[in-house]
């Protein structure tokens, strides 16, 4: 079969058609707007999140057409399931569209906190006990439960699924190495006194190490209390354990005179209080006395850090005066007297260690929550570092005596220049606060000396009652 060749108008009508053929394609594209999509075509997101729109980027004729576009559809984060977002733009007879395909489903791992570390040392031979743990996610909510675990020799692995399927695992390992120091505990606390040319005693200590338990026989005692010189020593406590670990503690030790007969110490309970308290330091500052303030957990913190500011010794009462919380249990009690203490060194840094105990140590309202507690009470503060103070001059101000004459009288007439003085008043009562300036007047005009309690000021103790 012969091939036809082709004419030149053959020729000629070819090219004429593949140049309309590339107009009418170059119309076409000219005529019809494009868009771009931002972001991804498909995604998956969490379930609960926040899905943030992207959108698209338009264009006609070179010229930006963004603000044209319309949007359909919508992602409901709360409910899991494949959402459609079309975008939409048209200009004359043409109109290009574009989708974006949602994916909402629960794709993150539950979460799992250890309690304590997560790198756990134990003694050579130790078995570890479980600290615990928790495990929450954010659609199936407390997994703690379905916590899977296993314990291996050094490490112990947790691992826990959602309903769907994510999976998290955390491992917490153990190494068998003793790195904890022995602890020394001081009986008596860190701080004693010792009367001038009285011989020192060891109030005592014990020892005791996670490993090899009690090492109290193997404290050394390093340091030396001269009780002739009027002056403070340091004693050093040290012990080793088998590991090498250095367990110390220290105690200072101040050698003091004992109080002059006929001092007078003020000292106040119960507050602070606005416009007693306020006013009695006012007084104290001009008269150039200091006082004892034994406070609650009440009252503006301002005047527990002026009291502190100029010069005063802030005392620890109790935090809720309520006795049946107070006397109930030795529990019961140090944790009133711990946020009381708390208040006192965060307003004004110090580790307050002086105290009175509500009602005084003799009292007997005690034995109606517990019997026995306050002798239990005497020697326990003792033994933690505290040191209590009663009284033996009352104002008055706490019973029937309600008048600024009543209180000025009291406390006048039970003076004596043949004891210690320790005055128990109340800086929230307005007739003591009005009585104050001639109690001071009065003791300096008859040869007393005031001064405040510190933690070598001899105790003034009553005799206990339960």
């Amino acid at each position: 079969m012969k091939r036809r060749k082709l004419t030149k108008k053959g020729y000629l009508l070819c090219v004429c058609f593949v140049l309309g053929i590339l107009v009418l394609v170059f119309f076409f594209f000219w005529m019809t707007p494009k868009m771009k999509m931002h972001g991804e075509e498909k995604l998956t997101i969490n379930l609960n999140s926040k899905y943030q729109e992207k959108g698209v980027e338009a264009v006609f004729q070179g010229k930006s057409i963004t603000k044209e576009v319309e949007t359909e559809g919508k992602v409901n984060t709360k409910k899991e399931g494949t959402y459609k977002i079309t975008y939409h733009v048209k200009k004359g007879l043409f109109e290009s569209t574009l989708t974006r395909t949602v994916i909402v489903k629960d794709i993150e791992k539950p979460k799992i906190e250890l309690v304590g570390d997560q790198k756990i040392y134990l003694c050579k031979d130790g078995t570890f006990e479980e600290l615990g743990f928790t495990a929450t996610d954010n659609v199936d909510g407390d997994l703690t439960k379905k916590v899977k675990r296993k314990q291996e020799k050094d490490q112990v692995i947790y691992t826990v699924k959602d309903h769907e399927g994510n999976e998290r695992k955390v491992i917490r390992k153990l190494i068998y190495e003793d790195r904890t120091p022995p602890v020394i505990t001081l009986t008596g606390g860190e701080i004693t006194s010792v009367y001038l040319n009285e011989p020192y005693q060891e109030l005592g200590y014990t020892a005791t190490d996670n490993c090899d338990h009690d090492l109290t026989e193997k404290v050394r005692v390093s340091g030396n209390v001269d009780t002739s010189q009027l002056a403070s020593y340091e004693l050093t406590y040290e012990v080793v354990d088998e590991a090498g670990n250095k367990g110390t503690a220290k105690r200072t030790v101040h050698v003091v005179e004992h109080t002059k007969n006929g001092t007078i110490f003020l000292t106040f309970d119960d507050g602070p209080k606005e416009g007693t308290t306020n006013v009695i330091l006012d007084i104290l500052k001009e008269e150039g006395v200091k006082a004892t303030f034994f406070v609650t957990n009440g009252g503006p913190d301002y005047l527990i850090q002026r009291e502190a500011n100029e010069g005063h010794t802030v005392a620890l009462h109790t935090a809720s005066h309520n006795y049946q919380t107070v006397y109930t249990s030795v529990e019961g009690y140090f944790n009133d007297l711990q946020i009381v203490h708390d208040r006192v060194q965060r307003l004004t840094g110090l580790d307050a260690r002086i105290i009175r105990f509500p009602g005084g140590s003799s009292n007997t309202v005690s034995r109606r929550y517990n019997v026995g507690i306050m002798s239990t009470l005497t020697r326990e503060v003792l033994l933690r570092g505290y040191r209590y103070y009663d009284w033996n001059l009352s104002s008055g101000d706490a019973g029937d005596t309600t008048e600024s004459q009543g209180v000025y009288q009291n406390v006048i007439h039970n003076l004596s220049k043949n004891r210690v003085n320790m005055i128990l008043m109340h800086d929230i009562k307005p007739y003591t606060r009005d009585a104050l300036r001639d109690i001071i007047r009065y003791g300096k005009n008859n040869g007393y000396t005031f001064e405040k309690i510190d933690m070598n000021t001899e105790m003034v103790t009553q005799r206990v009652n339960n």
